[in-house]
């Protein structure tokens, strides 16, 4: 079910955080969830082609590349079965998806950085683990990319990215952010600065 995910075809200039559906719609998917959360394999998948594009937009925009981004949509309805039961319908499911997206990357961050300090204590650091997460240039962006938003986000260290994906796309607040990624919310603030500063730099060239 979950296995056919070919980078679902989505524009995402302007992705704002999910909107409430209309209620006819929103019955519709009450009515879907609750059969998926009885074991129906076949409503899940209808909730899952409406909502994998707009996942994996945002999945493309925290993560920068679209093979990570097709990775981690996929981990999303993974979890998202996996606990479907837990969903009270209190909120749209595409805010709960988005959620899990966000969270999933965390978890996964927080992962590879514990990795990489075993690695790095124990004297055997690898190549691609020399790298810190945060960096402090950004890679060069040509001529394409400097029109294209989507590519300039890419283009973002991924602290930055990341920071500029949950405050001014999702809409969460730095008190929020600080909580998910347990960074102070002043280094928060001068990473969403510095984001938006690379931004305005590298669509203005």
């Amino acid at each position: 079910m979950l296995t056919d995910l070919a980078e679902p075809e989505t524009t995402i200039v302007a992705m704002p955080s999910p909107p409430p559906p209309p209620s006819a719609d929103r019955d519709a998917e009450q009515a879907l969830v609750a059969r998926a959360q009885r074991g129906d394999v076949a409503a899940f998948e209808t909730l899952y082609r409406a909502n994998a594009p707009r996942v994996f937009a945002l999945s493309l925009r925290l993560t920068g590349n679209r093979a990570d981004a097709a990775e981690l949509t996929q981990d999303v309805f993974v979890h998202a079965w996996q606990r479907l039961t837990s969903f009270r319908g209190e909120a749209a499911l595409a805010s709960w998806l988005h959620r899990i997206a966000v969270n999933t990357l965390f978890m996964r961050a927080r992962g590879e950085h514990r990795r990489a300090a075993r690695v790095r204590f124990t004297g055997e650091e690898r190549e691609d683990d020399a790298a810190p997460v945060e960096q402090g240039t950004v890679p060069p962006v040509d001529v394409a990319q400097a029109v294209d938003l989507e590519r300039a986000i890419a283009a973002l260290p991924p602290g930055a990215r990341r920071v500029f994906v949950l405050h001014d796309v999702i809409g969460y607040r730095h008190e929020e952010i600080a909580r998910l990624t347990g960074l102070a919310e002043g280094t928060l603030r001068a990473q969403l600065h510095r984001a938006r500063r690379l931004l305005m730099e590298a669509l203005q060239r």
